[in-house]
């Protein structure tokens, strides 16, 4: 996927760095605070929002300890929550059985354990039942060195 598609879901990433041991790049260790924004064009049922991680990585929150620290108590959302968050190996997932129009937003936190150059695959909003109502942005190739 080259160009963003739009199909009544607009979807902006936003990604930060929370804690990083090598100034200017990526290594292992290292913990990124994902923020998707994403704008509705109208209110829909069962929708999912599916956003991929770096091959090795571990998403943050509900671990305890350091790990709540890191992700700030887990997912934050503004707007509309997900009924079911699903944190798999190959992304994070968020399942809303009834997404209002308008603006929301959701972030969680991902931490980098495995080196190496990463494609990843677009992030991808989609009404469960009404596959034409879909948006898809893609996203950039991630580069994570061994310390």
């Amino acid at each position: 996927m080259r160009a963003p598609f739009f199909a009544g879901y607009r979807i902006q990433r936003q990604v930060t760095v929370v804690q990083r041991r090598v100034p200017g790049r990526l290594s292992r260790g290292d913990v990124l605070r994902i923020k998707l924004t994403i704008d509705a064009g109208a209110e829909r049922n069962w929708v999912v929002v599916n956003d991929p991680i770096p091959a090795g990585a571990t998403i943050i929150g509900d671990l305890g300890g350091q790990s709540q620290q890191l992700s700030q108590g887990g997912a934050d959302t503004e707007g509309s929550a997900p009924s079911y968050v699903e944190r798999g190996q190959d992304g994070w997932r968020g399942y809303y059985s009834w997404m209002p129009r308008g603006r929301m937003t959701v972030s969680y936190a991902v931490r980098l354990n495995a080196g190496g150059n990463f494609q990843m695959p677009p992030t991808r909003v989609q009404a469960m039942y009404s596959p034409d109502v879909r948006g898809a942005l893609p996203n950039a190739p991630v580069s994570v060195a061994l310390p």
